[in-house]
């Protein structure tokens, strides 16, 4: 046997040693009753795990692991065996780290990781942000929101900035108090195979954000969210990442009391190259959105092969059972706590930027409203196609119908008209063919509001 081939297998015994490492929560000190916060130990097996070079920090089966702020290192993979369960700490007082930054008026972070690599958080285990135990009374249809004003203490789940390498898989992630799995500036992630099934009655309660992040694949997903399932944005707190772009999205199940599948409203920058594939929507507020309300553009996106129901809920809840919704409007202007981060610095009145060359293909429908689509201007939202779109136009809730959403928008924030397929405000080149629509007992205007405009 040759020297180098000796050498080789050294090396390779050696990786697979490495590879193999574990780092057991239990022997770091964690008790995992429950009642204990065992944020120091788990803290612990991840530093030592990540100084080591690597490998898997584990938490057992059988087990409740409470603790506070958590973060995660490069070279760590996060393995939650069947029956563990990592939960949140619902003490408010321990949660100071800001999720955006500066910007203190939006929940604090609980798992988190900033500036790493090769991050994987997997296993049969559940991750719960213990949502409940951070809101106000219960009422109808949502939850209270405690006061607030420029610091809120709700935790999000997990917050993951500028991480090279992002492996989600197989978990559940469950009852977020706010955002629930948020990439901020990450480059390459995975997220496949998980169930991320938050309280529908928490608002803010977004499932999956990806925030000026690229190539990223989300995968074989079952999400039900308050608030949006899926979202694609460029917050201004985090405008040193750029753009958010090459996206796909494909084989999963959700459902919302906002907007499933949502870019936006936050776009400062620019979101392009997405793709949304082979997807379920269940009793959503709206289906698939485009909610443009900042400077910034959207570009070259596809829905295809999607089946999709939507219902009407209260106003607490952004949409008006639109299955589909493409708009471009400024925000209005600021007077809220959050102004100083909704617009550029020193200002108190924003623009929208420009949405075109947006796909519907292959699109069935069940709604009590039709899809929605307009601008500010004729121009601004242009060369959107629906192809073998099939709408039901079915009445389904006692909440008053023939009403689309435009908020946040300057000035009047709805529409009132009759229901019709599809309703055209501004916009240019919007085409539709084999657009079907059933009326099934709604007030029913037509297929079409106005003439499609043609090039």
């Amino acid at each position: 046997m040759s020297k180098p081939f000796l050498v080789f297998l050294l090396l390779l015994a050696t990786f697979v040693a490495r590879a193999q490492v574990v780092y057991d929560v239990c022997r770091f000190g964690a008790l995992g009753d429950g009642k204990t916060d065992d944020a120091v130990a788990i803290q612990q097996a991840i530093d030592r795990c990540s100084s080591e070079g690597g490998g898997r920090v584990l938490l057992p089966a059988n087990h409740t692991f409470l603790a506070g702020p958590i973060q995660l290192k490069s070279n760590v993979e996060l393995h939650l065996q069947p029956t563990a369960i990592l939960l949140a700490n619902p003490d408010e007082s321990i949660y100071h780290l800001s999720a955006f930054g500066d910007n203190k008026g939006e929940g604090m972070m609980w798992i988190y990781a900033q500036h790493a690599q090769n991050i994987s958080i997997t296993g049969m285990g559940t991750i719960s942000g213990n949502g409940v135990a951070f809101m106000g009374a219960e009422l109808d249809d949502s939850y209270e929101l405690k006061p607030v004003t420029t610091f809120d203490p709700r935790p999000h789940v997990i917050t993951l900035t500028d991480v090279k390498n992002v492996v989600v898989r197989d978990v559940t992630i469950r009852d977020g108090a706010y955002w629930t799995l948020h990439l901020v500036g990450c480059d390459g992630a995975v997220i496949d195979g998980i169930n991320l099934l938050n309280n529908l009655k928490i608002r803010n309660g977004d499932g999956i954000d990806l925030d000026h992040s690229r190539n990223v694949r989300i995968a074989n997903c079952h999400i039900t969210s308050g608030d949006d399932c899926i979202c694609l944005k460029n917050r201004r707190e985090t405008a040193q990442y750029g753009s958010c772009h090459d996206i796909v999205v494909t084989n999963c199940v959700m459902t919302s009391r906002s907007c499933a599948i949502k870019i936006g409203s936050e776009n400062m920058d620019s979101i392009y190259n997405v793709l949304f594939d082979n997807c379920i929507i269940k009793a959503s507020n709206r289906g698939l959105g485009i909610q443009n309300r900042d400077e910034g553009t959207v570009t070259d996106v596809v829905f295809s092969n999607i089946m999709l129901d939507c219902r009407l809920w209260s106003d607490v809840w952004w949409g008006k059972a639109e299955p589909i919704y493409v708009t471009s409007y400024p925000r209005a202007n600021g007077n809220h706590k959050d102004a100083n981060w909704r617009f550029p610095k020193g200002q108190l009145e924003g623009r929208c930027g420009q949405v075109e060359r947006i796909f519907f293909q292959n699109i069935v429908a069940t709604s009590e409203n039709g899809c929605f689509i307009g601008g500010d201007t004729d121009d601004k939202v242009r060369d959107i196609h629906l192809s073998h779109v099939t709408l039901f136009l079915k009445k389904s809730t006692t909440y008053q119908g023939g009403v689309y959403d435009k908020r946040p928008c300057r000035g009047e924030g709805f529409v009132t008209d009759k229901v019709y397929g599809l309703y055209v405000e501004k916009a240019t080149q919007v085409t539709a063919d084999n657009f079907v629509v059933r009326d099934m007992g709604v007030d029913f205007g037509g297929a079409v509001n106005r003439p499609l405009q043609q090039e």
